[in-house]
């Protein structure tokens, strides 16, 4: 295998377990939501700013996640607010991601 092809296997292989991290942060507080800059508290070093913006912008869009912006009821899209401005919370499709009814080939948990 050659260097640019192991480049991208371990970028790919990174993204999913930045999924994986990013949507066990979020359901650390299960029943409410919590602020995207405490779930980027909580993961910094490890995972970057980009790259958890990347997996929350993937786990929404896959319906794993919901976000709306912070003490509303406006949801809402990293395209549409800033990551500082929302809160996500797992939905009932992310609930069964992470009790192992569904899988997701993007997402190592």
């Amino acid at each position: 295998m050659n260097e640019e092809k192991l480049k991208e296997q371990a970028r790919k292989n990174g993204f999913r377990r930045n999924n994986g991290a990013v949507l066990r942060a979020v359901n650390i507080i299960r029943t409410d939501y919590v602020q995207l800059d405490t779930v980027l508290s909580a993961l910094q070093p490890k995972i970057g700013r980009a790259d958890i913006a990347d997996s929350i912008n993937y786990l929404t869009e896959a319906g794993y996640i919901k976000l709306r912006v912070i003490g509303t009821d406006r949801q809402s899209t990293l395209a549409d607010s800033d990551f500082d401005e929302l809160e996500a919370k797992l939905s009932a499709r992310g609930i069964q991601l992470i009790n192992g009814a569904v899988s997701d080939p993007c997402i190592d948990l």
